[in-house]
């Protein structure tokens, strides 16, 4: 197991993925999409950079995308979904929950859960930011930051 693990968190990307996206993602480990993809093409294209997971987004009508993934790196159980439906998350017991939906980007600690929201990275919605965010996991640590992409 790699002593820090980098993980590139994307949302929103409806059907748009800008190269300053993949530019900013660049060297992650894996990639997680929090939905509202809108072509299978984005994930086929950042899977070329580094394995690439998504889940499936109220806009992702014709792909089929879990409604949620789960994974472990780094010693910290992942829990990632959209957001757009209810979803009992404390059944997987997770140290940081991933969503997309409101194309707002966020990152906050809920008691022992670090909670991210990547933004958005398609096309922009009114004055909110086009960005996309990256997850560092080291020694049970996890430290997150959101970068504004310059469009």
């Amino acid at each position: 197991m790699k002593a820090v693990c980098e993980i590139g968190l994307i949302s929103d990307t409806h059907g748009l993925l800008r190269p300053e996206a993949i530019v900013a993602l660049e060297g992650c480990d894996v990639i997680l999409h929090a939905g509202d993809v809108e072509g299978s093409l984005i994930i086929e294209t950042l899977a070329q950079f580094a394995p690439t997971f998504a889940v499936g987004g109220n806009c992702d009508v014709e792909e089929t995308f879990p409604d949620y993934f789960t994974a472990e790196y780094g010693g910290k159980k992942l829990l990632m979904f959209h957001g757009h439906l209810p979803f009992d998350e404390h059944q997987f017991k997770p140290d940081i929950v991933i969503t997309g939906h409101s194309h707002i980007p966020l990152i906050e600690q809920d008691e022992n859960i670090l909670r991210i929201n990547p933004g958005s990275a398609g096309p922009k919605r009114f004055k909110l930011p086009v960005t996309v965010a990256r997850l560092t996991i080291s020694s049970g640590t996890s430290v997150a930051r959101i970068i504004t992409l310059n469009i």
